[in-house]
């Protein structure tokens, strides 16, 4: 299982947030890109990153973080307003190996389809952030009314392979993973799912490796010292 420790960016600053809500955000590391070395020192080689200015306004900023961070080798998985061709090819420019399409996949589907047809499966994941099994775009804001379910088979029928899952109600709540939704998803699609939010522990780490996804993203538990980032990497496996 790939281990994902995540950064997030808000005005070139590491935050965090409470059940993305952004009236929650707080700055929870100085430096982003010794953060990121940080993390290749504990033994990770990928990478999860969100500009929430753009996952919020559809304009990608902090392009300039991201580029360093690639440059340390680690394999980024860069979300946060990706809404075109032209963002994706700017996102894979600057370094990033990965690009994450949220809320423009509910949008347009067939953005996604081109993007995958384009620059490969390999390189583009969806992100299905859902609160109360409802999706939710603008940076969680917004209500889609698409069922998580329904939308992840939508997406692997259009070819996506890589899905990152999120239960807002766990972000940031230090509070367990959300394993039956997990294991709903898992059960309804055959894509590679990533597991995101709610990881307090590495017993947390071990679940959700006996669980069968394909990557676990560890955000707020690095932060708050609940965590042992190498641990989490061993308990993972093989990270390449």
């Amino acid at each position: 299982m790939i281990i994902l420790p995540a950064i997030d960016l808000k005005d070139g600053k590491v935050v965090r947030l409470y059940k993305g809500d952004f009236h929650t955000v707080h700055q929870v590391a100085q430096d982003p890109v010794e953060t990121a070395r940080a993390f290749y020192e504990a033994g990770a080689r990928q990478i999860h990153m969100v500009d929430l200015d753009g996952a919020k306004d559809g304009r990608r900023k902090n392009s300039a973080i991201v580029s360093q961070v690639a440059g340390l080798g680690l394999r980024v998985e860069l979300g946060g307003g990706i809404r075109s061709m032209e963002d994706l090819e700017a996102v894979f420019a600057g370094g990033a190996f990965r690009a994450v399409i949220g809320s423009a996949a509910v949008e347009c589907p067939e953005f996604v389809a081109r993007a995958v047809e384009r620059f490969g499966h390999d390189r583009i994941s969806v992100g299905i952030d859902a609160k109360n099994g409802l999706v939710r775009t603008a940076g969680w804001t917004e209500d889609s009314g698409r069922n998580y379910l329904d939308f992840a088979r939508e997406m692997e029928g259009i070819g996506v392979k890589n899905i990152i899952f999120t239960d807002i109600d766990t972000d940031g709540t230090l509070g367990g993973p959300a394993l039956d939704s997990l294991r709903a998803l898992m059960d309804s699609v055959s894509c590679r799912v990533t597991a995101s939010g709610g990881v307090s522990c590495n017993q947390d780490i071990r679940d959700l490796a006996a669980l069968g996804v394909w990557g676990a993203i560890i955000g707020k538990a690095y932060y708050a010292g609940t965590i042992d980032l190498a641990q989490a990497v061993k308990d993972g496996g093989q990270q390449c």
